[in-house]
């Protein structure tokens, strides 16, 4: 079996880094957002980045993501903010780990991860109100992991150096 070597990536940037944040949120706010089977992009993107960048995304950025989630969904004002410290603190304490495997060995991590948010979700809101969500709820997460390899390829796609030939290779 053949093995491409790895790329080395440029850094990040920090505009970039904050307009998939900002782009993940708009796409939180359509209205088709709320649909059962649409994952939550704001939890995707905080979970590549925590992987990926676990020096420039960290908890206190998934913590203002979570209150903004909060405020537009008309929630129990921490309840997105506590799921996605957690899901934060989970993607930064595994991503050693996760970056080891291959996309394919990736999305069960990341299923992992986002099941775990959406189950703290659920959880929050069945000791406030009692209130239970069909298990259709966690197909959102399934979704989710099913676009990792989409959003590790476009999240990715700035960094990726392009493939210079030289000219005394053919030596």
């Amino acid at each position: 079996m053949k093995q491409t070597p790895e790329r080395i990536l440029l850094p990040v940037s920090p505009v970039f880094i904050a307009v998939s944040l900002f782009v993940a949120f708009l796409l939180n706010l359509q209205p088709w957002g709320h649909w059962v089977g649409v994952p939550d992009f704001v939890a995707l993107v905080l979970v590549f980045w925590g992987i990926h960048q676990p020096r420039r995304v960290g908890i206190g950025i998934a913590f203002c993501m979570g209150l903004l989630m909060d405020v537009n969904d008309a929630t129990l004002l921490g309840e997105n903010a506590l799921a996605y410290t957690l899901l934060s603190y989970f993607a930064i304490t595994l991503h050693r780990r996760v970056l080891w495997f291959p996309l394919k060995k990736q999305v069960w991590y990341i299923l992992f991860l986002l099941l775990s948010s959406q189950l703290v979700q659920m959880l929050v809101q069945f000791i406030v109100s009692q209130r239970t969500s069909s298990w259709f709820y966690l197909l959102d997460s399934c979704i989710g992991a099913l676009l990792w390899p989409v959003v590790t390829a476009i999240l990715l796609a700035p960094q990726r150096r392009s493939v210079n030939t030289d000219l005394d290779s053919s030596l």
